[in-house]
């Protein structure tokens, strides 16, 4: 058995043996910035999705006790001008793409989080907040928005820039901070809440400050703590977002003083890196733009690209591509004929313990840091041993034990098992339909007669509720 679970935090830049800080040790919350609800979502986005699923199932394999949560942002720039565009109410529009969230969600054979919160049901803990960061003397008002000052926050004895431990005095120079054009006092300040424009329309809401509306940021502090609390475990997303908005997560959530003294908002950060696509930057304008809709529309199922997003180690920029979705469907097949014979070695025995060698292999693995490209080697080595095995003879109780072992580590990876449906003869068919006739007209003895036969030739029939299955013996 391994030594425990370590994860490279991105915090300290190093990995770390995780400890939860529920003193019971079983406990874990963990956040992950969800999707953003004006478009449905792409690879890109389900590469940390599905990331965060496996590592939630790996917690839970390990026995802790895990609270999920992945935020919805619904509001936001882009969306407030699709709402306008489109002049559909705002909660019918980001539903439709929300509800398309989650059936790729499940596609993906992926847990659905525990809490989803969504930004327009949290305005008022979110202006509680901000209020809370304005008596801090962190945040101030200016022609009716609010801002976080960095400069204050810093005054104040903290550290802005933990995650890329960015130079403040070098800060955002020729960043993009279109969303924060607002008269503000200081280039690198961000807002907290903006002040209603025409460009808004009817979406704003009431505030000490006035009508307006959250900045993003804000948004996950507000939701990620009224849910978990102000410090828990372990916080998930893309490394793109690592600067501004988890910069200023820490800062926001952090400034308010909701912490315990010495406890920091988030103990772990996980990033996840890039996608790219046939080896370039994923762009509509080059026609490499997926959506798990577009992949199945081309035959891959939801099921093949679950196993292609999580065939690599998280932190590794990952190259996707036909030819990568064509190799891991064979894969899969692989997988689904080996399960496939250990049922039929095993019969209709069960096992009360795994076979040990698995998982300890793919513990070994995982516990580096979710070494996936590891633990899939551990698979694939176990897959053709167990092929050997069975060439040469493997009892029924010993195939059961390799079987439960599959059904724990399947617990983490997710992909199920879908029988692979042999090459029947068409004679043998042709039999086949002869027994389904004689069992519905009660003739058993004719049919028994006709399973002898496809005995003789090789073939063992079992009938399931879904109808007789034929299997090689």
């Amino acid at each position: 058995m391994t030594m425990g679970l370590r994860l490279f935090n991105t915090l300290s830049r190093q990995m770390e043996l995780f400890v939860p800080r529920d003193p019971a040790g079983k406990a874990v919350g963990i956040y992950c910035c969800g999707p953003t609800v004006h478009d449905f979502a792409h690879i890109g986005n389900f590469r940390i999705f599905v990331f965060a699923d496996l590592l939630c199932r790996y917690f839970r394999y390990r026995n802790y006790d895990v609270t999920q949560v992945m935020n919805v942002t619904d509001v936001e720039d882009k969306i407030i001008a699709r709402v306008n565009e489109s002049r559909v109410p705002l909660r019918e529009y980001t539903g439709k793409y929300l509800a398309a969230f989650f059936e790729d969600l499940d596609a993906l054979g992926c847990r659905r989080p525990d809490h989803s919160p969504r930004a327009v049901d949290y305005i008022p803990e979110i202006i509680e907040l901000i209020a809370q960061l304005i008596a801090k003397g962190v945040a101030y008002q200016m022609s009716g928005s609010v801002y976080f000052s960095i400069q204050r926050y810093r005054d104040q004895g903290n550290v802005y820039g933990k995650l890329t431990n960015l130079d403040f005095d070098a800060l955002r120079p020729g960043h993009r901070v279109s969303d924060d054009e607002y008269e503000k006092g200081d280039a690198a300040d961000f807002a907290l809440w903006k002040a209603r424009v025409p460009e808004d329309g009817e979406i704003f809401w009431e505030s000490p400050w006035g009508e307006g509306r959250p900045g993003w940021h804000i948004e996950c502090s507000a939701m990620s703590m009224a849910v978990l609390g102000p410090s828990f475990d372990l916080h998930l997303g893309g490394e793109d977002l690592m600067f501004p908005h988890h910069e200023d997560e820490i800062a926001q959530s952090e400034g308010c003083g909701a912490q315990v003294p010495g406890e920091p908002f988030v103990r772990y950060w996980l990033h996840g890196a890039h996608l790219v696509v046939e080896g370039r930057k994923m762009s509509k304008s080059l026609n490499n733009f997926f959506t798990l809709r577009d992949l199945k529309a081309k035959g891959f199922s939801g099921r093949t690209v679950r196993f292609v997003l999580a065939s690599t180690h998280y932190r590794e920029t990952f190259n996707f591509t036909n030819d990568g979705l064509r190799a891991s469907h064979s894969a899969l097949k692989r997988i689904d004929a080996c399960l496939d014979r250990l049922e039929c070695a095993a019969g209709q025995e069960n096992a009360t313990e795994p076979d040990p060698v698995l998982l300890e292999d793919f513990e070994r693995a995982m516990d580096q840091d979710l070494n996936l490209s590891s633990a899939w080697a551990a698979v694939f080595d176990w897959v053709r041993e167990i092929n050997r095995r069975l060439d040469s003879g493997l009892s029924a109780s010993a195939a059961a034990a390799h079987l439960l072992a599959w059904k724990r580590i399947d617990s983490v990876l997710g992909i199920g098992h879908e029988p692979v449906e042999p090459e029947v003869p068409e004679d043998l068919r042709e039999l086949l339909e002869e027994r389904r006739r004689a069992r519905e007209a009660k003739e058993y003895g004719q049919a028994d007669e006709i399973r002898d036969q496809l005995a003789a030739r090789g073939w063992t029939v079992e009938d399931t509720p879904q109808g007789a299955r034929i299997k090689r013996t």
